[in-house]
């Protein structure tokens, strides 16, 4: 992981993509979002499965909840749930899944957050993933509580 400018990073590898997600862990508090947006296979579940594991055990089992549509998890001091939208056809059915209360309790890991449309929640930091040739990039902008949280590097 390269940090190429203030919010921007170069994901060399599967590895790299992890531990940009435990860089995340230690500064998420309860009502937060990471909302990972990017095409198919650009890294989402990837990043999410190294911040979950990074609040949990490094060996945590963390399967894509594409089909479960939301997975929880109890890190130390924090619960996560780790949703994955792109099968939701109304942002509606997010809510239906327990958005909300996940985000009473914890934080919440968000996949296809382009799914809520316009119902993103206020203290999030957005994670743009994309995919140039063979290089990953990563681009992090803050929104609501999130402003001003220094991620160590």
């Amino acid at each position: 992981m390269i940090l190429e400018d203030e919010g921007d990073f170069r994901l060399d590898d599967e590895a790299a993509t992890a531990a940009l997600g435990a860089r995340i862990a230690p500064i998420l508090r309860p009502g937060d979002a990471v909302c990972l947006f990017g095409p198919l296979g650009a890294g989402k579940s990837t990043l999410a499965r190294g911040l979950i594991r990074a609040l949990t055990s490094g060996d945590e089992d963390v399967p894509s909840p594409t089909f479960t549509l939301v997975q929880s998890y109890e890190g130390s001091g924090l619960t996560i749930a780790h949703f994955d939208l792109y099968r939701l056809k109304s942002a509606a059915e997010a809510f239906e899944l327990g958005l909300d209360e996940a985000l009473d309790v914890g934080c919440a890991i968000i996949e296809w957050p382009e799914r809520l449309e316009g119902t993103l929640p206020e203290s999030r930091l957005d994670i743009e993933l994309s995919i140039d040739g063979k290089v990953r990039r990563a681009r992090l902008t803050p929104h609501g509580d999130f402003e001003g949280r220094a991620l160590e590097f």
